[in-house]
């Protein structure tokens, strides 16, 4: 049974509390009151070695109610009896308001029991069904049952379906619709307003459920959705207290513990007492399965000091065991070092897709502007568009050159930013030197002229040398400027010779291009299958000599298929369907490995082989009108058989032909359901059928392709001249490769002649180097000797505008080879230049031709036909992006949560940090190194200390975990057992206000016909019993004596029972009450009928959001049918009545 909703706040309690999906009872105001006493204990700190002893007090696992002390029953009932009467008086004089969900709007039933058809709607407070006996009143209670999943033996009314099933019908069918507003509606966006259930069952025992919206539209067929219905809306329908039908054994035919019962399980308190059992019996269990595996401990303990005695024998090796401790820890925190490594790739890759994320997102903002330009973008290059020859060879020199000049350039401005820094530093030391020279002159004109013959010989031998020096320094120049122009010569001469090595590479490429190619012109002369494989000739031979288990195969493909125009079709079907041409096809699987194995032996190792049933369908249905040219209609093929394979394969018979790529999109647009078409431009169309295409472009065949020689309509002739060409050719190639080979040659006697001259000159730039050296100690010993001479201020002018010099001579040095620099990259850079230029013309010059406009033409149609998804395809592509950013960020957060949490973490807890921690594999082999050492001791031991040590922790980790275990797993039964306890105590809480309430409502509906009464619960024994006293008992008797109910009149049992089913339902929840009183009525006068029929009005309009259905056989004319009762009658028993008259 599917779960069951929990009992709603009683009529009268203040709030709508949402209900619990657990089945639980109604708490009162007055239940928010009661305190809640709950014990405590001490919590215990047990240590490592602590014995477990588990808690053996309370073994009661049972519900059962213990003994009730009548005193605090007496003091509970003085406490809360008036608070209740006083909310009862108090809630008679409150108008009830109409619930929102939960109640019945209408129900229909198809050939059910009595039935033919009926339907009514229901009111949504109070409503009596009337009509005379064998009417079908109870009918409408059995199928509110049936339909809302109830069983049917809880109706009374028969012990399966097929029961309800009206006589001589074989289906029967009821609905029901439920009200569903209101802010707790259920799924309100599928159902809407309404919940509308029907329940279709048969004489063979099917049933079907359909849960659907009031607009019809269905939700689910499943009995799981109309228990989640109920369950949601508390709907109990197999609760006895909810439907009383005239099958019910209520009051008259029950005994007390029958009536107790009754109270329990119309309350669901009987549900959570099972529900309690069961959980006592499962902790009554666990505890001793806990009892029993603390029994093995001893043992574990036992274990655990053999393995501690085998460790402190292994302690003889804790020296050398130290060290390779000390290098696991360096381990630890290599491995940590290595995780940190990754963490920061990982950030990295983050960053990384950051980027790609914002260059997606600009992209789609690319896209969204292009649509508009490329209409007019592609009707201009459709014009320009022709066929012209391929411009690749020199776009790739020329974007090679440019790479080379942009790489010149970007030299050139450095050098001239350089040049600039240069022309700065020069113009302050300019400035610094005349400054200098001015004060020099200054304080010279203000001193006598001292020595000045000794002065004159210093002068005179410092110009002397100034003079050689300068000499020294030109020759220096000369040789060092000779020696640059040998290197930059040797240089071109190098990369000049690599460049004729690839053209020397592309040339020999060339002739044994065209050695094939003569090679095949033979053996076609020979043979018109060679161009369909190696050795056709002998495959075909052994085949037809060899034994198949199939037919034999069929093949080369080629052998079977021409084309009608080669001229116009030809190069364009050699590169769609060339490979195909030379496939064989075979009828049975196991003929292929002899098969395979022949080609093999023949030198045809890629030579497809397909299997296939010899089936001659009907392609008819894929081909397109026969306006439109395909494949199939452009070919000849004289076997069915290979014509099928082609269609399986290659779809030979839907795939277009066009004579360009605007032609064949507009074939496909005018055909209107998509498809793909080949253009003899080589471009591949395609058209989607929602929209949108795609154009890609077909990459040529290379000369020396195999394929090159199909689909040729030549004779021997032809084929000759062919041969001649290719000759031609060779000859042409060869003398080309000739004269590279002396180019190259020449080049590289260049380079070496350049390079030994080169080296010749070192030597006599080293001497010069030294003479220069040489010279310029002896100046700077003449300027000291005269600057001993000049006054200390004149000295230190000197020293300065010495320095100054000296800076700018290093200046005018830079300068110089600054701009030898420049004037040799701009040599470098004017050949580059021109040719590029050259270049530029070329390709300007077949600007018009296929290749560039074509590849702009395509891109532009591409531009053109995704424009509409250009913009669905990079959002998407962001969006993946996204993803990815969000997967790395994910993987980077799991890499730092591993690495502070894992990594870092255990290997803190595993020992303190190392600093600088060498690479994981240098420890490592150092930890072996170490280990090797304890090789011999570990010998002798029978293990290794690692080993000794993990079985001492193994064994301490299972004492541990085993105590650890034990302790929490007793630890939880004993705190399940304490929740269990409470949730006992709470349920007697609740059963003792809900038995007071029933008393003080049971008192309180008699006394509105003057009889007095109680409700008597004995929880000990689980009896229920009433005591009635009646008026004529008060009026005729002095000592009034409670009656027994079996003791009571007809009428005054029913009056009575009539108050013990209210006073009840002021404990369910259930928006539903329903109520047969066939078995009441007709035992009742006038008078006690009156008055039950009031209270039960009245009873029903206080209540909130709660709907009455009662059934009578009596008339209702004392009843005033308003805005809260509506009253349905049945008519007089036809079996064939339709919709009721209301009233």
């Amino acid at each position: 049974m599917g779960k069951r909703r929990a009992a709603a706040h009683s009529d009268g309690e203040d709030g709508s509390q949402p209900a619990s999906k657990r089945s639980r009872t109604t708490e009162s105001d007055e239940d928010d009151q009661t305190s809640n006493h709950r014990a405590t204990r001490d919590k215990k700190k047990a240590t490592q070695d602590d014995v477990l002893v588990l808690d053996d007090e309370d073994e009661d696992n049972g519900v059962a109610d213990t003994q009730t002390d009548e005193a605090a029953e007496k003091k509970f009932e003085e406490e809360n009896e008036e608070r209740i009467r006083e909310r009862l008086m108090n809630k008679s004089k409150v108008q009830g308001g109409i619930a929102e969900m939960g109640i019945i709007e209408s129900i229909e039933m198809h050939q059910f029991m009595c039935h033919k058809y009926l339907t009514f709607s229901l009111g949504p407070q109070i409503n009596f069904i009337i009509g005379h006996n064998g009417s079908g009143k109870s009918a409408v209670l059995s199928a509110l049952t049936v339909a809302l999943g109830g069983k049917a033996t809880s109706t009374g009314r028969g012990n399966g379906l097929k029961a309800f099933i009206r006589e001589g019908q074989s289906v029967a069918e009821v609905t029901v619709m439920l009200k569903n507003q209101g802010e707790e509606a259920y799924r309100p966006k599928d159902y809407g307003r309404s919940i509308v259930i029907t329940r279709r069952f048969t004489k063979e025992g099917a049933s079907s459920y359909k849960i659907k919206s009031r607009e019809g539209k269905l939700v689910s067929t499943k009995r799981e959705e109309l228990q989640a219905i109920c369950d949601h809306m508390n709907i109990q329908v197999d609760n006895p207290m909810n439907i009383l039908t005239q099958g019910t054994q209520f009051l008259s035919a029950s005994t007390q513990t029958d009536k107790y019962k009754f109270f329990l399980k119309g309350t669901q308190l009987s549900q959570l007492s099972e529900e309690y059992q069961t959980c006592m019996e499962n902790i009554s269990q666990t505890h001793k399965v806990l009892k029993r595996k603390a029994e093995v401990i001893p043992d574990l303990e036992e274990a655990l000091s053999e393995a501690r005695a085998r460790w402190e024998e292994a302690q003889k090796a804790v020296a050398q065991k130290t060290k390779v401790d000390d290098l696991r820890k360096e381990l630890a925190w290599a491995h940590v070092a290595s995780k940190q490594e990754e963490l920061t790739k990982q950030l990295n890759e983050v960053a990384h897709i950051k980027h790609r994320v914002e260059k997606c997102e600009d992209q789609v903002r690319q896209a969204e502007a292009s649509r508009a330009a490329c209409d007019e973008k592609v009707a201009t290059l459709e014009e320009e568009l022709a066929s012209f020859g391929d411009v690749n060879d020199l776009i790739t020199r020329r974007e090679e050159l440019a790479g080379r000049i942009k790489v010149h350039k970007a030299k050139l401005l450095e050098l001239k930013s350089d040049e600039k820094t240069i022309l700065e530093s020069k113009a302050g030391v300019d400035a610094s030197i005349t400054h200098y020279k001015q004060r020099i002159q200054d304080e010279q004109a203000r001193l006598e002229t001292r020595s000045k013959e000794k002065r004159d010989r210093a002068t005179g031998k410092l110009a002397e040398a100034n003079a050689s020096l300068a000499d020294k320094e030109q020759k220096l120049k000369v040789m060092t400027e000779e020696r640059a122009r040998l290197y930059a010569e040797a240089d071109a001469a190098k990369k000049e010779g690599e460049r004729l090595q690839i053209d020397r590479n592309e040339c020999r490429d060339r002739v044994v291009e065209c050695d094939q190619q003569i090679r095949r012109c033979a053996e076609m002369e020979k043979s018109k299958l060679a161009q369909f494989g190696n050795q056709m000739d002998q495959v075909l031979a052994q085949i037809r000599q060899r034994k198949w288990h199939g037919r034999p195969p069929i093949g080369p493909f080629g052998l079977y298929v021409k084309v009608k125009d080669s001229e116009k079709w030809g190069p364009l079907l050699r590169v769609v369907i060339g490979n195909a041409m030379g496939n064989f096809a075979i009828t049975d699987g196991r003929d292929r490995q002899a098969l395979n194995e022949i080609l093999k032996r023949a030198g045809n190792h890629n030579t497809q082989i397909i299997i296939s049933e010899v089936d001659l369908f009907d392609f008819s249905a894929g081909e397109p009108p026969q306006n439109y040219l395909t494949i199939l209609r452009a070919l000849e093929v004289s076997d069915d058989y290979i014509l099928r394979q082609l269609v399986n394969n290659l779809h030979i018979e839907s795939t277009l032909l066009a004579a360009n790529r605007a032609e064949a999109d507009e074939m496909l647009v005018s055909l209107g359901s998509g498809g793909v078409a080949m253009a003899a431009d080589l471009y591949r169309v395609v058209r989607f059928p929602e929209g949108g295409g795609q154009s890609s472009v077909l990459n040529n065949l290379r000369t020396n392709d195999s394929r090159q020689n199909l689909f040729r309509n030549a004779n021997a002739e032809a084929e000759r001249r062919q041969c001649r060409r290719w000759q031609g050719q060779r000859d042409e190639f060869e003398a080309r490769l000739s004269g590279l080979s002396q180019r190259i040659a020449d080049l590289e006697s260049t380079y070496n002649r350049c390079r030994k001259l080169a080296n010749d000159l070192e030597p006599q730039i080293s001497q010069h180097n030294k003479a220069i050296r040489g010279i310029r100690t002896e100046i700077n010993n003449i300027q000291l000797e005269l600057n001993d001479d000049l006054p200390v201020d004149i000295q230190s002018l000197h020293d300065e505008l010495k320095v100054q010099e000296n800076e700018k001579a290093y200046i005018m040095e830079q300068y110089e080879q600054l701009i030898k620099e420049r004037e040799k990259v701009q040599q470098d850079q004017r050949p580059l230049v021109a040719e590029s230029d050259q270049l530029r013309i070329q390709i300007a010059a077949h600007g018009t031709q296929r290749g560039g406009v074509s590849d702009r033409l395509n891109e532009a149609v591409a531009e053109r036909m995704h424009a509409d998804n250009s913009i669905l395809h990079f959002t998407s592509k962001a969006d993946a992006e996204r993803g990815k950013l969000a997967a790395a960020e994910e993987v980077a957060k799991t890499l730092e949560e591993e690495f502070q949490q894992a990594w870092s973490a255990k290997a803190s807890k595993y020992c303190d940090p190392v600093a600088n921690p060498r690479k994981v594999d240098v420890v490592q082999r150092a930890v072996d190194a170490a280990k090797a050492a304890l090789l011999e001791r570990e010998k002798r031991q029978g293990a290794t200390i690692e080993e000794i040590a993990g079985d001492m922790h193994r064994k301490e980790a299972s004492v541990a975990t085993a105590k650890m275990d034990i302790r929490a797993l007793n630890s939880l039964n004993n705190a399940l057992k304490k929740s269990v306890k409470q949730r006992l105590a709470r349920w007697h809480e609740f059963r003792r206000h809900i038995a007071l309430r029933c008393k003080v409502y049971f008192a309180y509906h008699l006394s509105n016909r003057g009889y007095f009464g109680k409700v008597l619960f004995d929880h000990v024994n689980g009896t229920l019993n009433l005591r009635v006293q009646t008026d004529d008992q008060a009026a005729t008797q002095t000592q009034a004596k409670e009656k027994d109910p079996r003791s009571l009149s007809g009428g005054e049992k029913s009056f009575s029972t009539i108050c013990l089913l209210l006073s009840l339902w002021e404990s369910i929840g259930c928006p539903i009450r329903c109520l047969d009183t066939d078995e009441f009525d007709v035992f009742m006068d006038a008078v006690n009928r009156r008055i039950s029929m009031k209270m039960m009005i009245e009873t029903a309009n206080a209540s909130r959001g709660k709907q009455y259905v009662l059934i009578t056989p009596q008339d209702m004319n004392n009843v005033n049918p308003g805005s809260t009762v509506r009253v349905h009658r049945m008519s007089d028993p036809e079996r064939g009545q339709g919709t009721l008259a209301f009233r």
